[in-house]
């Protein structure tokens, strides 16, 4: 008996370690006026379920290191199988010795259009094409967990991010929004996955690690010297801004980080932080009411 509890435990264990996000989604349908339709709460419940039981990588996670995520689905219309609606997805991530969470990826998708027949099999495959539905769920998934790395090792989300570019790529097909080549001004899926592995756009990702691993997770130890780091990984977005003014990459990484930045640096020890409210209006200019909040 003793043996086939403790047999027991060990495969619960395996089982609750083997999933990598803890992931709350929501189907929102107010716009269609008709919210309260079955379907709406079959799909909210399949999608969880399929996001949360899937297991995304070849890492065993622990239940306290899942990724906390959001995805709030809101439908606009939709006809018999057909939806047009869009996705908000949000991710953060745990700081070094504190309660704190930073939010790291924040994604507003507004081409989400899909097919859906209620109680119908999802099933995800790294190399096919399955439904729109799926493709863009699951790149979204592989974005959060290559941005969630790229925040604890440099450059440590390449294979993530790979994967988040052969579902873009074998997509296409679908022929619906989003997954093209871009075009000047696009603000897609696939300009992000294809921004996110240029060279041209390297500092972004070096900013990543640098802003959160030897920054926020040093808070706690050193505050002032951590803010140094978090106002130097900052002030290498000057040179991407340089090569590609206003780049799409660099806001959604402020509209991730915003609101922390102004915070982290409007309390505390006081840095040197002129020039960084100077670069942050230059590559920023979005935000520029909250960067004039932080205190000199």
């Amino acid at each position: 008996m003793r043996k086939f509890i403790i047999y027991f435990a060990l495969l619960i264990t395996a089982f609750v370690s083997a999933q990598e996000l803890n992931c709350n989604l929501v189907v929102n349908a107010q716009q269609t006026g008709n919210e309260n339709v079955q379907v709406f709460k079959t799909l909210e419940k399949q999608l969880n379920e399929f996001i949360n039981n899937t297991r995304w990588t070849d890492k065993s996670f622990a239940l306290q290191e899942r990724i906390d995520c959001s995805m709030i689905i809101n439908i606009q219309n939709y006809d018999s199988d057909a939806f047009q609606a869009s996705i908000q997805v949000q991710s953060v991530r745990p700081v070094h010795n504190s309660n704190y969470v930073s939010s790291v990826y924040n994604f507003n998708d507004k081409d989400f259009n899909f097919k859906y027949l209620e109680y119908q099999n999802l099933n995800f495959n790294p190399t096919q094409f399955q439904s729109n539905l799926i493709s863009v769920l699951t790149f979204h998934v592989y974005m959060i967990l290559g941005l969630d790395a790229d925040t604890f090792e440099l450059n440590g989300g390449d294979i993530h991010y790979k994967q988040a570019r052969d579902i873009a790529n074998y997509s296409q097909q679908g022929n619906v929004p989003g997954w093209a080549p871009p075009k000047g001004g696009d603000q897609t899926r696939r300009v992000l996955i294809d921004n996110v592995l240029s060279k041209t756009y390297q500092e972004y990702r070096t900013a990543l690690y640098n802003y959160h691993r030897l920054g926020l997770d040093e808070m706690s130890s050193d505050t002032k010297e951590a803010k140094t780091k978090i106002a130097n990984a900052l002030l290498g977005f000057e040179t991407l801004h340089k090569r590609r003014p206003n780049s799409f990459l660099v806001r959604t990484f402020f509209d991730a980080k915003s609101d922390e930045i102004a915070d982290v640096f409007s309390a505390g020890p006081n840095v040197k932080i002129t020039e960084l409210v100077s670069v942050l209006n230059r590559v920023a200019p979005m935000h520029s009411k909250k960067w004039g909040t932080i205190k000199f």
